[in-house]
C-alpha cells in the first residue's frame, strides 16, 4: 500500500474544439509530496484541477486515486449560498464542538471573525478565505488548491506557509506566488507545449533545471536545423522513384523536419521606453485624513513623492492601501487635506476591478482602440500587436475573441491596455493576481526599466522585492511607516529590532540575578590587584564598550530615519545582531575584571 500513489494520472488528453490543452500527459503524486503546478495563462492549469476533481470531463486517459482517500479542493472562484452563515458554509450544517473550535482558530487567522454573518454579505476575497478555511478544517488526506494566496495579505500568506509546511501534508496547487512555491513545495510540475515536465525540488531548483532543459532543447533544434538544410537539398535532387534505402532516408527527413521546426521559447527582449517625460513635481499629500466610521485610514498624513520613485504599499487587508491609491487618483475624496499632483503627471491605473471588455471584441482591437503604437523614443515605435506579443499573446490569440480568453489572459490584456496609454506614472493595485509566472517576470523587467514613477500595491513578496525601492507600510488606525527598502529588507529590519528588544529586555531582567547568583556561589577569593596586562585590557574594554554603545545608538537611529539606501539598510540589519552579541561578551568580561580589587 505504501508504494501506491495518492494520485496517478495516465495518458490524459483534453481539448476544447480545435484547441488541444493537454496531450497524452502522465504524472503521479505520492504521500508527502507538495507539488506546485506552473504554466502560462490559458494553457490548462485550472482545467487540469477541475478534471482531477470531476468538475470537467477529459477526452481520454485515466485518473486513479488511492482507495478511501479524502480529497479537499479549493476552487479559484468558490460559490456559496448567500443565506448561509459562515459557520454553516464551513460545515454544511454539521460539525462537532472540536471541529468548530478548530474552525474558529483558522477563520481568525484568515481575519473572518463573525461566524454568524451571511455569506452574501462577504466580499469575494472574504468568501475565498472562507472556502480556504473550509478545506483546511476538514483535514483531508490530499489538498488540491487553486490560487490559495489570492486575497490573502502578507501575514495571512506567511501563516498559511507555516500551516502547509508542517507535518507530512500532501498537496497539489496552482499559485503565482514564487516565495510561497519556494517555501512550501518540494516538487514542481510544468505544463509546456501541452506536455508535463516534473522537477523534484522547490521553485529555485525548478528555475535552474528548466533553463537546462530549454538550453538542451535549443541545442537539439540547432543541430537538427543544420542537418535539415543538407537533407532538404538531397530531397530536392532525388528523383521521385526512390529505392528502399532512399525511402528510409525520406522518412528520417520528415522526422528531422519536425524537430527543426519546433518553436523554442526565446526570452523576450526587454521593452525599454525612452520617451516618457515627467517633471520634477510629482505629487504631495498635504496632511491628508480619511476614515470610514471608526476605521481610520490616514491621519494628518504628509508625503512628498520624488521623481522616479518606485514605491511599494504593503499592509494587512482593510488598512486602507487601495483607498490611499484612489484618493491619489481623485476617485475617493479625503476627509481633510489634499493631494496636489504635478501638471506633467499622466497616470496609468491598473485596478483590482478594471476588467471591462466586450466578449465580441477581438484581442488586438481592444488594444488598438487605445492607440495603434507607442513612441518609444529614439525614432523607435512599438505597435499594439508587438506589445501584445511581448506579453506572450501569439498572433493567433491576438485575433481571437475576448470570450475565448482565460481569467489570467484577460488580466494580462487589461495590463496591456494600461501600458498602451503610455503613462509616466504607473499605479498598480494587486497586478500579480491571476498572472502566470512568465508574465510576471516580463512585467518585473518592464517596471525595472520604466523611466517614470511607479506605485505598486501588492501582497506578492517576490514581485515587490524585484520592483520597488522603498515601502509605505500601512499598520492600521492611521499609522503609516515609510521604510527605505524592499519587503525582505523590511522583514530583516523588523526581526533585528525584535531580537534587539528581546536581548535588551533579557539583559535587564537576567544580569542582576546572574550577578547575585554568582556572588552567592563564588567563594570569597583572596583579594588581589589587577595585573598590568589585565589593567590594559580593562581600560581598552572601557573605551571599546563606550564606542560600541555609541555605534549601536547611531545604527538604531539611522534604521528609523528613513534616509538610508537599500544597501545601507541591508548592511546595518546584518551588523546590528552581531554588534549586540559582541557588546554583551565584552560587557561580561568588563564586569569580571571590575570585580578584581585593583
Amino acid at each position: 500500500m505504501a508504494n501506491i500513489p495518492y494520485l496517478d494520472v495516465q495518458n490524459l488528453t483534453k481539448s476544447f474544439g480545435e484547441l488541444l490543452l493537454l496531450d497524452d500527459v502522465s504524472f503521479s503524486i505520492s504521500e508527502g509530496q507538495r507539488v506546485g503546478l506552473i504554466a502560462k495563462n490559458g494553457t490548462g492549469k485550472s482545467t487540469l484541477l477541475n478534471i482531477l476533481t470531476g468538475k470537467e470531463s477529459h477526452d481520454s486517459g485515466s485518473i486513479i486515486y488511492r482507495r478511501d482517500l479524502k480529497v479537499g479542493f479549493l476552487e479559484q472562484a468558490p460559490v456559496f449560498d448567500p443565506k448561509e452563515s459562515v459557520l454553516q458554509a464551513c460545515f454544511n450544517h454539521q460539525g462537532d464542538e472540536e471541529k468548530i473550535l478548530k474552525a474558529k482558530q483558522i477563520l481568525t487567522q484568515l481575519r473572518i471573525n463573525d461566524l454568524n454573518q451571511p455569506m452574501g454579505e462577504l466580499s469575494g476575497g472574504q468568501q475565498k478565505r472562507v472556502a480556504l478555511a473550509n478545506v483546511l478544517i476538514t483535514a483531508p488526506d490530499f489538498l488540491i488548491l487553486d490560487e490559495p494566496t489570492n486575497h490573502l495579505d502578507l501575514e495571512m500568506t506567511e501563516w498559511l506557509e507555516g500551516f502547509l509546511s508542517r507535518g507530512n501534508k500532501t498537496l497539489f496547487m496552482v499559485t503565482h506566488d514564487r516565495f510561497f512555491l519556494d517555501r512550501v513545495c518540494n516538487s514542481i510540475l510544468e505544463i509546456d507545449d501541452r506536455q508535463i515536465y516534473n522537477y523534484k525540488g522547490n521553485y529555485s531548483y525548478y528555475l535552474e533545471k528548466r533553463q537546462q532543459r530549454i538550453d538542451a532543447r535549443r541545442a537539439e533544434v540547432a543541430r537538427a536545423n543544420n542537418l535539415y538544410r543538407k537533407e532538404l537539398e538531397w530531397m530536392r535532387r532525388m528523383p521521385q522513384a526512390r529505392g528502399h534505402k532512399a525511402r528510409y532516408r525520406e522518412e528520417a527527413f520528415y522526422e528531422l523536419e519536425a524537430i527543426a521546426k519546433q518553436k523554442i521559447e526565446e526570452r523576450q527582449i526587454r521593452l525599454k521606453s525612452r520617451n516618457v517625460y515627467i517633471g520634477s513635481k510629482i505629487f504631495e499629500a498635504q496632511y491628508v485624513s480619511k476614515a470610514f466610521g471608526d476605521n481610520v485610514i490616514l491621519h494628518d498624513f504628509y508625503y512628498n513623492f520624488a521623481r522616479f520613485e518606485k514605491m511599494g504599499i504593503v499592509g494587512s487587508n482593510g488598512t486602507g492601501k487601495s483607498t490611499f491609491v484612489k484618493m491619489l487618483l481623485g476617485l475617493v475624496p479625503p476627509d481633510s487635506g489634499q493631494f496636489v499632483v504635478g501638471e506633467t503627471v499622466r497616470f496609468g491605473y491598473f485596478s483590482q476591478q478594471g476588467l471591462q471588455f466586450r466578449d465580441d471584441q477581438k484581442v488586438i482591437d481592444v488594444v488598438r482602440d487605445i492607440a495603434d503604437y507607442i513612441d518609444m523614443g529614439g525614432g523607435k515605435h512599438i505597435s499594439a500587436s508587438q506589445l501584445l506579443q511581448h506579453f506572450l499573446f501569439t498572433n493567433e490569440q491576438q485575433h481571437n475573441f475576448v470570450r475565448k480568453l482565460s481569467g489570467g489572459e484577460k488580466r494580462k490584456l487589461y495590463l496591456c491596455t494600461v501600458l498602451m496609454q503610455n503613462p509616466n506614472f504607473l499605479v498598480l493595485d494587486e497586478p500579480t493576481n491571476d498572472l502566470d509566472i512568465q508574465t510576471l517576470q516580463i512585467l518585473e523587467e518592464y517596471l525595472q526599466d520604466f523611466p517614470g514613477c511607479v506605485i505598486v500595491v501588492s501582497h506578492d513578496r517576490y514581485f515587490t522585492d524585484k520592483v520597488v525601492d522603498h515601502l509605505l507600510v500601512f499598520k492600521g488606525n492611521g499609522q503609516v511607516n515609510d521604510f527605505p527598502g524592499n519587503y525582505t529588507q523590511y522583514r530583516l529590519w523588523q526581526k533585528a529590532n525584535t531580537d534587539n528588544g528581546k536581548q535588551e529586555s533579557g539583559k535587564k531582567d537576567s544580569n542582576p540575578t546572574v550577578k547575585k547568583k554568582a556572588e552567592r556561589q563564588k567563594p570569597q577569593p583572596e583579594k588581589r590587584r589587577m595585573t598590568y596586562k589585565e589593567r590594559l585590557e580593562f581600560e581598552k574594554l572601557d573605551k571599546e564598550i563606550a564606542d560600541m554603545e555609541a555605534e549601536k545608538k547611531r545604527m538604531e537611529e539611522a534604521l528609523c530615519s528613513g534616509t538610508l539606501s537599500v544597501e545601507e539598510i541591508t548592511d546595518l540589519s546584518r551588523r546590528l545582531p552581531a554588534l549586540n552579541d559582541e557588546l554583551e561578551e565584552k560587557s561580561m568580561r568588563w564586569l569580571e575584571l571590575s570585580e578584581i580589587n585593583g
